[in-house]
């Protein structure tokens, strides 16, 4: 049994404020790009986990990893739930604001939905989702969405334009935790109402709103704004932003020529960078 797991692009991330509790609501336009961890599940015996792949060695202990915490946060809610052994191929960096470890868990939770016949609008499922991570519920599906409060609110799936984009990450990674730390309570977007279909209009709109973590993540990590300004002056790039809490940029282009090239130029200057061309809003294999 095998799933893919999209890395997760925060298009715009605007804070609202923060809770009684010390977690912040947020309100942020998600789409997913064409690069993927993979996952396995062979059924049968305790659950457990192997981890391969480029980024392997930087996921940290298996007890840690949120595929293990979602299998247990199905369980609770699902007792006599059907486990096995996951194989977890990791290709997409690590605490770089791509949400690859809530797209494992979701990935996770699809599996052992499938091996316990479990329909996909199980509420059991979404339940376990929000309890893994804050993140986890709009990857469940790995459509495009509006994502709120501290994921639990979402958009009904959006039908976006697909957009050749170049992820950019300076080769270091960044806790959430370490950014919020550095919020100031500064915000610049708008609200996130009447999202575009079209592939202009989406950019446009788009430009109008940003990142409210963009000025903490850079305090933390200076190579943030070196990065951002060399994807401004990429030829051909419409729109730049940082996604989620960082430190991995993107920038938006009118083609995957386009996107291409710019990638060819930035690795030819920046030899440390992690440089992927990708398109966001393809659908979920």
């Amino acid at each position: 049994m095998v799933e893919q797991a999209p890395a997760k692009i925060n298009l715009t991330l605007r804070v609202i404020g923060r809770r009684a509790d010390g977690y912040h609501d947020l309100e942020s336009l998600v789409v997913f790009a064409d690069l993927t961890d993979t996952l396995t599940l062979q059924p049968g015996g305790a659950a457990a986990l192997e981890v391969a792949g480029p980024f392997a060695a930087a996921t940290g202990p298996d007890a840690g990893n949120l595929v293990l915490k979602a299998h247990a946060a199905l369980r609770e809610r699902l007792p006599g739930l059907k486990a096995g052994r996951f194989q977890l191929t990791k290709n997409i960096v690590v605490a770089a604001g791509l949400g690859g470890g809530s797209s494992d868990a979701a990935a996770a939770l699809r599996l052992l939905a499938r091996a316990n016949s479990l329909a996909a609008s199980d509420p059991r499922l979404a339940a376990a989702a929000l309890a893994t991570g804050a993140d986890v519920p709009v990857c469940l599906s790995g459509k495009a969405r509006v994502m709120r409060g501290v994921g639990e609110e979402l958009s009904a799936p959006l039908d976006l334009p697909v957009l050749p984009a170049l992820l950019v990450n300076p080769g270091v990674s960044l806790g959430t935790r370490e950014v919020f730390a550095k919020f100031a309570g500064s915000q610049e977007g708008k609200a996130h109402a009447d999202v575009p279909r079209d592939r202009d209009a989406l950019i446009a709109w788009l430009a109008e709103r940003n990142n409210d973590l963009t000025k903490s993540a850079i305090a933390c990590e200076p190579a943030i704004g070196d990065v951002l300004a060399a994807l401004r002056a990429l030829p051909g790039a419409r729109l730049v932003r940082m996604s989620g809490s960082g430190p991995t940029c993107f920038a938006v282009f009118g083609s995957t020529a386009e996107a291409a090239a710019s990638s060819n130029t930035l690795a030819a200057a920046h030899a440390g960078w992690w440089i992927r061309p990708v398109t966001l809003g393809a659908p979920r294999p």
